[in-house]
């Protein structure tokens, strides 16, 4: 898969401190990649650095294979960007916003900013004053302003935050929509691990300005992991009294329903064996480790951001 964003060896020091420790990690074209780390890990830092808006100390980020320090107009033209909240003229209508902002970069026509308005789902509210649009509606003309300019990658600094749940999941389906459809790739820096997990292809974990891990996030949880089991059956007694002897599972009763913690290699024995013993089973649910536990797990602190 091709790489649109590549990050050598960056570093970022303040004075005498140390933020940002050799980072090294690459983004592919068309995925959403998602940025997490507790407060004051150099989650900003990183992506200011990105866009731009601040100087790296030494180390170099490539976009399409150009350099941020050796060709800084080049390279940023392929990227589109909300680092804070999206800011617009709340008395003109969604139409004007974009049209004024897209004077500012050559070559972008009525067609591009319908198009763009399209992708996004505002079709019906453009023409309303954006001072009238709920929270959900300014992020996603936030977002249709970062796209006007046809980037290749699009990197988003807390999109969900202040949304309701409805839209959470729309940002989230336009989102996705963007990585598949048009191929751009998406960086989402987000202290939602739940939406984090819905909407990322992969995740990298920073921690004092160190990259800990990039994970795709199907492989959150392996098959040595520990997964919960909730069991449906006809005889809880029985079933308990057979895994905890012959299992040596520890099990207990949760909404009658046995529950039991094991390895998920081991779940396909754990049916067998009830299926031996005559045990009706009427549903089986495994719950693999989520994201929060491997990110606690990692970082090992109860703090996110």
């Amino acid at each position: 898969m091709t790489t649109s964003m590549e990050l050598q060896d960056v570093h970022k020091s303040i004075g005498n401190k140390q933020i940002i420790k050799g980072l090294n990690f690459t983004i592919k074209k068309g995925e959403v990649f998602g940025f997490l780390g507790p407060n004051g890990a150099g989650k900003t830092t990183t992506i200011r650095m990105m866009v731009g808006l601040m100087n790296i100390t030494s180390g170099d980020i490539k976009i399409n294979g150009i350099s941020i320090k050796n060709n800084f107009k080049e390279a940023i033209r392929h990227v589109g960007a909300i680092v804070e909240n999206p800011e617009m003229y709340p008395f003109m209508t969604g139409w004007k916003n974009l049209k004024h902002y897209a004077r500012m970069i050559p070559g972008i026509t009525d067609e591009r900013i319908k198009e763009v308005i399209r992708l996004v789902g505002l079709e019906k509210a453009v023409n309303e004053k954006v001072g009238k649009y709920s929270l959900g509606m300014r992020q996603r003309m936030g977002i249709a302003q970062a796209l006007l300019h046809n980037p290749s990658i699009l990197i988003l600094d807390e999109p969900t935050n202040g949304l309701d749940p409805s839209g959470i999941r729309e940002i989230r389906s336009y989102i996705r929509n963007m990585a598949e459809k048009e191929q751009v790739s998406v960086i989402v820096s987000s202290h939602l691990l739940s939406e984090i997990e819905l909407m990322c292809d992969r995740i990298g974990i920073i921690k004092n300005g160190e990259l800990i891990t990039v994970e795709e996030v199907q492989d959150t949880s392996t098959e040595n992991d520990d997964v919960t089991v909730k069991l449906d059956l006809d005889d809880n007694e029985k079933a308990m009294t057979i895994l905890q002897d012959q299992l040596e599972l520890e099990t207990k009763i949760v909404q009658e329903r046995v529950v039991a913690n094991l390895p998920k290699s081991s779940v396909p024995q754990l049916v067998r064996k009830l299926v031996e013993e005559d045990i009706a089973i009427y549903e089986v649910a495994v719950e693999r480790s989520r994201l929060e536990d491997k990110f606690f797990e990692l970082i090992g602190e109860n703090t996110i951001a």
